[in-house]
């Protein structure tokens, strides 16, 4: 199955963003693709992507411009929810139907065995990736492996699954919605729901309708990126307001000066209550987002030496 992309021809340069930038990927493109569109449409080089979203899926795909592509390692490791369309009785070796079929059994599952079945794929397991993927393998991408005719099977990884529920099923067709880790191959789950029901299975269609805090009511269309500045801004998530589930520290002026020059900050430059000691000592929970008294983001900090200082890792002045 083939997928027209998108002519995006119309150039107009806005004003430099700093912030998350929302589109709607539509189908057709890679996620490399929509990052060298908004490039050019937007005349602002400093962008990138933060989570890679298949050709053929379409959905949230969350850009950092500007300063926010130094935050892009903090957005990437969010949870994703996606809608997702699972075809019985094919499988094929991409695990999605722009692959190459490897069977057929043409059986489809009724509706309490894809219940069942689904039921097996929710929490914590280890769950293989698809041989067509960017995993590493020896190097190597798998994806480049299996082009070049090497049989390869990527090892299994922890990956977390919170909710999965089907919407509706037709026979050949279930729709699934899934709210699961990053890392997650919702193709994989197509794969392997086939083989538990006993009838085969891919990934039909894919939609991912939140990431992290980005969710697709404030997803732009890629071709709206020539509309006129206000309606790109309206899409954008500012620098200062990303990251809000981590804690937040408040900084004197000598705090911002500490900061600026990458110095470890205490309790002396920081206002209201020290956040310092009550820090694990890694994780994602021991980030801390260091702000100006007017709530300017300027740093992302992790304990320092010792329980008394932070150390801002991440400056973005």
């Amino acid at each position: 199955m083939t997928v027209d992309r998108p002519r995006l021809t119309a150039t107009a340069p806005s004003a430099a963003i700093d912030g998350v930038l929302v589109i709607d990927k539509p189908p057709g493109m890679t996620s490399h693709d929509v990052v060298v569109a908004a490039r050019r449409l937007l005349a602002q080089p400093r962008i990138g992507h933060t989570g890679t979203l298949d050709p053929m899926a379409t959905g949230v795909l969350p850009l950092a411009c500007g300063l926010a592509t130094r935050l892009v390692s903090f957005l990437t490791a969010s949870d994703k929810e996606y809608i997702a369309e699972i075809r019985f009785g094919l499988t094929t070796d991409s695990y999605d139907v722009t692959g190459k079929a490897t069977g057929g059994t043409g059986a489809f599952p009724d509706r309490a065995t894809i219940l069942d079945g689904l039921q097996v794929f929710s929490g914590d397991y280890l769950q293989a990736p698809p041989p067509i993927s960017a995993k590493k393998i020896g190097g190597r991408r798998a994806y480049e492996l299996a082009r070049n005719g090497t049989p390869v099977q990527p090892a299994p990884v922890p990956v977390h699954v919170e909710t999965l529920n089907l919407i509706a099923s037709d026979g050949a067709v279930a729709t699934v919605r899934v709210r699961c880790s990053a890392g997650f191959y919702v193709r994989a789950l197509a794969h392997a729901l086939g083989q538990r029901t006993g009838t085969g299975a891919c990934l039909q269609s894919l939609r991912r309708v939140r990431s992290g805090d980005f969710t697709i009511s404030n997803a732009l269309p890629i071709e709206d990126l020539h509309s006129t500045p206000d309606k790109v801004a309206s899409h954008t998530v500012p620098l200062d307001s990303l990251l809000p589930h981590l804690p937040t520290a408040v900084l004197t002026a000598d705090g911002e000066v500490h900061v600026s020059h990458g110095r470890d900050i205490g309790p002396d430059q920081v206002l209201g209550a020290w956040l310092g000691s009550g820090l694990e000592s890694s994780g994602a929970a021991s980030w801390v987002r260091l702000v100006s008294t007017t709530g300017c983001l300027l740093a992302m900090a992790q304990p320092g030496a010792t329980p008394d200082v932070l150390h801002p890792s991440v400056v973005l002045g």
